[in-house]
This record gives C-alpha cells, structure tokens and sequence, in this order.
C-alpha cells in the first residue's frame, strides 16, 4: 500500500467521522448559547471571549457525545428505518448503521467528547471562576445527553426524551450561557427559554413520524409510538399554539418588543404546518420531509429573532 492510498483511507475516515457528528444538527443548540450570551451582553454590559469560547466548545462537546452514542445504541432502528424510507431528519447518519465505520468508532468518539468536556466544566469554574453553579449544569447536560440512548435509563424510548431534549436546548443551554457570563441567572431568559423549548421539542417530535414502523419493530416507545401519528398531530398543534402564547408573555416580561417582527415570518411558516397536518399531509413521504424541514427552520428562526430583538431592541 502507498502512502498516497493509506493518506486517502485517512481522509475518508475523517470524513465519515465528520458525516457521523452530524454538524448541521448543532446550529439547535449554538444558537441558544449565542442567545444566552447576546442577553447577558446587553443587560449587564459583561462578555468574557474566552469564558465564551471554551463553554461554547463544551456544549458542542456535549451535542458529539449524544450523538454518537445515538449511532450507537439506536442502530436497530436506524437500519429498519432506512429500508422503510428514511428522509434527511431522521434515522441518524447511517454511517454505523451502513457499515461505514467500525460501531465502536462510536463509543470511542462519545468518550473523547466526554472527558474534554468535563475538562472545560473544571477550568470554566476553577480558573475563570464562572460561579458554583457551573459544573452542576455542565452536569446536567451531560446526564441527560449521555443517557439518551445510553441503556439503562434511555430516555429517547421512555417517552419522556422528547421533554428532556426541549429543556437541554431552552432552558439550561440559555440559562447557562447567561450564568457563566454574570455569575447570576435571569427571569427574561427564563421566559425566552420556553419558546425555544417548544419549538426544538417539536423538531424531535415531528422527526420521530417518518421512523414510526422502524421504531415500533425496534421496541422503542417514544412519544408517537404511544399515542400514534392523528393523536401525535395534536399534541404537536397544542405544542405550536403554546409556544406563540409564551412568545408574547416573554415580550410582557422583558424580551425587547423589537423581537416580534423579526419573528412574525416565522409564526406565518408555523400556520402552513398546522393546516398542513390537519390535512395529513403526514400520511405523505415528501411532504412530511419538508414538514420536518421547517419545523427545524421554525426553531432556529425563533431563536435569531430572539437574538436579533435582544442585540437591537434594548
């Protein structure tokens, strides 16, 4: 073999590894972090660049180690879910369940990602000394992204996965990107948080439609899986109206009034879903594609207003 080959088979690893992290899938939870940074920037006059930096290099940690133990544990159902008519936003990145990689390339990512990032908690509050608080809610995330898929816990099939995914990217990753920044949390972003929460809990949700049959054979009992897709329709329609109720409460108690234009296209994308669903379009491989689509489009589009009110509307 040349070294030519052998840099070749180097780079086509990386390159599977790369696919496996699944990168565009991190914007759900940059963003919220940026959020939180953008809030704590201008209500209290504070940021901190290498505070910022390295926490926001630990949440992508975080974001890795969930996903490539979701390569891992869940490759049953990725497997059946690509027979059965996978589209872009489900089924995770076939590179474990295809063969393209050896399994524990999986496990062995998942580790790496979680020591460096238990690394970062540990410098974030003993050197940069970002509050007691700091190494808790690192903790935090790592438990509920470790055990996702992780056995025995795994959270993704005990129904509550979905609720548990909502409150990592809202609420903590907001909350923290703020607190590690002042040192304090804060009401605004708790209420900014809930919207977030929903719109990201309705990603997971809606994904979770085209990998129906697959996880049913798989023994996975998410959320849809228990109440099935017209039940599911509903709590998604539920979960849309409350997050526009939440979207002007967080106005009435302290997000800039400014954030409300720049997230009315997207209340107009979410109207287009609903109907969409009400005439089960779910029931349609292409149109529930693009309906996932957008509901990803709906999270980080709620996400910029909010970042884009604040950094303009104080």
């Amino acid at each position: 073999m040349t070294a030519g080959s052998i840099s070749l088979g180097r780079g086509g690893t990386l390159k599977k590894v790369f696919v496996m992290s699944r990168p565009p899938f991190h914007i759900v939870g940059i963003l919220p972090f940026v959020l939180g940074t953008v809030l704590a920037n201008r209500l209290t006059g504070v940021f901190n660049i290498p505070v910022f930096v390295l926490s926001l290099f630990a949440v992508i940690l975080v974001m890795l180690l969930t996903y490539y133990n979701g390569e891992y544990y869940d490759i049953k159902e990725d497997v059946l879910s690509a027979k059965m008519g996978k589209n872009t936003f489900s089924g995770g990145s076939q590179v474990i369940a295809q063969n393209m990689l050896p399994r524990k390339y999986a496990k062995i990512g998942s580790y790496i990602s979680l020591a460096i990032a238990v690394c970062i908690g540990l410098i974030l509050q003993f050197y940069f000394k970002t509050g007691i608080w700091t190494i808790v809610l690192g903790a935090i995330g790592i438990f509920l992204g470790y055990f996702y898929s992780n056995p025995p816990i795994r959270w993704v099939s005990r129904g509550v996965g979905e609720l548990f995914i909502g409150f990592a990217y809202g609420w903590l990753t907001i909350s923290t990107a703020f607190y590690i920044q002042t040192g304090h949390f804060s009401a605004v972003a708790n209420w900014i948080s809930i919207s977030i929460a929903l719109s990201i809990f309705n990603v997971v949700f809606i994904n979770e439609f085209p990998d129906y049959s697959a996880d049913i054979q798989a023994g996975k009992r998410n959320i849809v899986v228990r109440t099935g897709k017209e039940k599911s329709v509903i709590i998604y329609i539920s979960s849309v109206v409350l997050l526009w109720v939440f979207f002007g409460l967080s106005i009435f108690h302290g997000a800039p009034l400014m954030t409300v234009y720049f997230g009315i296209p997207f209340f107009l994308v979410t109207v287009f879903i609903v109907f969409s669903l009400v005439k089960k379009a779910y029931l349609d491989h292409k149109k529930l594609e693009m309906l996932c689509g957008m509901t990803l489009v709906i999270n980080i589009g709620i996400t910029l207003a909010y970042i884009f009110g604040t950094a303009f509307g104080y």
